[in-house]
């Protein structure tokens, strides 16, 4: 399958592209970096394109099959436009290309839940301060993002992962719909949950939650390591 990844040059879509090529797709990977992408494959083609240019975009979209975005940000005080603007632009170009699947990575703070093994300073304190105010802006885009998602009617699938975190191999992950009771998401399981989108119709107009159970790390060790990361 040809698949074009944007946001390939985040850790998440690193991952990713290295994945995608070790099951035998082609793929684009598209970034405003391409200098600094580390991979290197005869199926690989490094796109540079900005996802806030349309023809850039459309270009890159051509003659692909599949969409996988993991766009990230870091979080911030100034206004956040990535996700709503950059999928639109990318939404618009499957349009005009007749590319039907697409799979986006959100978030869970998009829609933040107690956990049950949270505890007091996790649900009461380090949760509402990084949805409601760390990361408001970020959170608020990826809710715009999902919103026009929901209103188009591509094959697309909403992945939101917990707080991501390094591990260096693919767990027994856990993906379900709606919201899942689980604090942490290993990237490389994100990965792995977006490339299995593309054998597998079932969840086709669907958000999912992606969670890591093995070897999370402790709040401290995330808080140090990850917190507010772009994906």
């Amino acid at each position: 399958m040809r698949i074009a990844v944007f946001g390939a040059n985040g850790p998440t879509g690193r991952l990713l592209t290295g994945q995608a090529l070790a099951a035998g797709h082609h793929v684009a990977a598209i970034t405003r970096q391409p200098d600094s992408f580390p991979l290197h494959h005869e199926r690989l083609d490094v796109i540079s394109a900005d996802v806030h240019d349309p023809q850039a975009v459309d270009a890159a979209v051509a003659e692909r099959d599949a969409v996988l975005s993991t766009l990230g940000v870091p979080a911030g005080k100034e206004p956040i436009t990535t996700y709503s603007r950059g999928v639109a632009n990318i939404v618009a170009a499957m349009e005009r290309h007749r590319v039907r699947r697409l799979g986006v990575v959100s978030s869970s703070g998009v829609d933040p839940h107690p956990y049950s093994e949270g505890g007091f300073l996790f649900n009461r304190v380090v949760l509402p301060y990084v949805t409601r105010v760390l990361g408001k802006s970020l959170y608020d885009d990826m809710r715009r993002m999902e919103s026009l998602l929901r209103a188009d009617d591509l094959d697309w699938t909403i992945l939101r992962p917990s707080g991501l975190f390094h591990l260096p191999s693919v767990t027994d992950y856990t993906v379900v719909e709606g919201h899942a009771d689980g604090r942490f998401t290993a990237r490389v399981d994100l990965a792995a949950s977006m490339l299995a989108l593309l054998d597998d119709d079932r969840y086709v107009r669907t958000t999912l939650s992606v969670i890591t159970t093995a070897d999370n790390p402790t709040l401290l060790q995330w808080m140090r390591r990850e917190a507010l990361t772009r994906s």
